[in-house]
């Protein structure tokens, strides 16, 4: 019950509602008139309600869950009206909002209404059953989570069996489904079960039944269902999520209207979207005539659509020919087309890799062939990766190992933000090193260190020389402490120059401002 509703029960004169109801909330009532009548009676309820208020009374209409959802918001409406009421002369009208059972239930179940989702009543006291069965087909077709209130009573046996029997035209017997009764009541009883097996458990008035979708799944008794039908991972997590810029660009949501696809104009595509259907229409239409075929002979081929939209796991990693290594052999690429295929991708980068996107349940077949050519695989996201120099294609050999043991002992560590250790070989430092996060350069047998280099904008800058003539020894360790303070102590998000900045000293070494002089006015994305 939210504070509202609370305070709503201390300021009436008058409750009035449902015995059983009434008698929950017991321990809120003081000196209230209290009028509590049986099941079937709301109307009498409703009516005596505004009879109260219209005499000046205060009075709260009890409902279990949400007035407004199943409640008797909307009943007391309907005999408002038909006194001729209105809300600038009547009584005045206040609808509290409370937690409905498909909120309540949810959240004792697990995570089960992350997707779409609908509530269908299966009482037909008040709907046609003809109206509440389209509702289940219709939902069911649509792969909506359904959560259904008012399964089953003493005599409404029938209800939910031909609920199950339609449920079962389009989702797997395996579907997931929660069975709550009282939620956060004490008698309180939760059974997880499935489609094909759910009417072997006890189901009256008092429980709701929550039916995942296609893609809903179990884990250690939970129902989950995943806030999308797509679902991206790389090596090192079992799930990865985009970048909040990313999350909208077409080529990201090969599921919505454009299919991935930014070339018709909107208009073309309502209008064509609009033929297709017509012609669809005008098909079925003939196709009746033709074939006599009557409306229920179309239901039963319906019947036989199974609605199956499981997540599609897109594996992501990116692949390099080493750390010293910058060139690729022709076998090598021949496998990077073969694993991408054609739903796949490749996106080069300016960080010495290339990105793979891959649709597969079969990460473990990729990643083998990969190795098999010789490739480095890395995960890809907010990770440590070390970007370093050719070495003079090898000429200038001396600091590889080195740069070999940073990537063996720290990628692919889950950081708050992307880290990049930029590691050159000399002190022409060519590839940039004094530009990423973390600069390591390689001068006269010993190492000079960069730090919090801003990476991108209009106001970038190199990092600060922090350290010259680090012994070699040393170097990993002086990296290694770097990087897990940074892990430790950084804010989700944040990056490394903005942490230095923020700490002031990382590791002994103190923050100096290397941002340019000159006052530059930040440019959005795009500007």
């Amino acid at each position: 019950m939210t504070k509202r509703a609370q305070d709503a029960i201390q300021e009436s004169d008058c409750i009035i509602g449902y015995k059983t109801y009434v008698e929950l909330i017991q321990d809120l009532l003081t000196d209230q008139e209290i009028i509590s009548t049986g099941m079937s009676e709301e109307v009498s309820r409703a009516q005596a309600a505004v009879k109260l208020a219209e005499e000046g009374k205060t009075v709260a209409v009890i409902s279990s869950g949400d007035a407004g959802v199943y409640g008797m918001a909307g009943l007391v409406y309907e005999v408002l009206i038909e006194k001729g009421w209105s809300e600038e002369t009547g009584v005045s009208v206040e609808v509290i909002p409370g937690v409905s059972a498909i909120n309540s239930c949810a959240s004792l179940l697990g995570a089960p209404i992350m997707h779409d989702a609908c509530t269908i009543s299966l009482s037909d006291h008040l709907t046609p059953w003809e109206l509440i069965e389209k509702r289940i087909d219709a939902a069911a077709q649509a792969d909506f989570v359904i959560t259904l209130y008012n399964p089953k009573s003493g005599r409404r046996t029938r209800q939910i069996q031909e609920a199950q029997r339609i449920l079962l035209s389009y989702r797997s017997p395996l579907t997931p489904v929660g069975l709550v009764k009282s939620a956060y009541r004490d008698r309180q009883h939760i059974v997880i079960t499935d489609l094909e097996h759910m009417l072997d458990y006890d189901i009256g008035m008092l429980t709701t039944v929550v039916i995942g979708n296609s893609s809903t799944f179990l884990y250690d008794n939970k129902m989950i269902t995943p806030r999308g039908y797509q679902r991206k991972y790389t090596l090192n997590t079992t799930e990865q999520r985009l970048k909040p810029h990313e999350r909208l660009r077409h080529e990201n949501e090969p599921w919505a209207l454009h299919k991935g696809i930014n070339d018709m104009p909107p208009t073309k595509k309502a209008k064509a979207t609009k033929e297709k259907d017509s012609s669809l229409q005008l098909a079925l239409e003939a196709l009746q005539k033709v074939k006599g075929n009557t409306a229920s002979s179309i239901n039963e081929e319906k019947a036989q659509i199974s609605v199956n939209n499981p997540i599609t796991s897109i594996f992501e990693l990116a692949v390099s020919p080493g750390i010293a290594n910058k060139k690729f052999t022709p076998k090598q690429m021949m496998t990077l087309a073969e694993v991408t295929g054609d739903d796949g991708s490749m996106e080069y980068t300016p960080h010495h890799q290339i990105l793979l996107r891959i649709p597969t349940s079969e990460p473990e077949v990729i990643t083998e062939k990969l190795k098999d050519v010789g490739f480095l695989l890395e995960p890809i996201g907010d990770v440590f990766q070390i970007k370093a120099c050719d070495f003079c294609e090898g000429e200038k050999k001396d600091s590889i190992p080195y740069a070999e043991e940073l990537h063996e002992k720290l990628s692919g560590l889950d950081l708050p933000k992307e880290l990049k250790v930029g590691f050159n070989g000399c002190g022409m430092a060519c590839f940039g090193a004094v530009n990423e996060d973390i600069g390591i350069i390689f001068r006269k047998g010993k190492f000079d260190l960069f730090l919090g280099a801003k990476t991108v904008g209009r106001t970038a800058h190199p990092g600060q020389p922090v350290a010259e003539g680090i012994e070699p020894e040393k170097i990993v360790e002086v990296i290694e402490n770097i990087v897990h303070e940074y892990k430790e102590k950084g804010h989700p998000n944040e990056r490394f120059f903005k942490y230095f900045k923020r700490v002031g000293n990382v590791q002994g070494y103190s923050y100096r401002d290397m941002s340019p002089k000159i006052e530059i006015e930040p440019a959005p994305c795009g500007d």
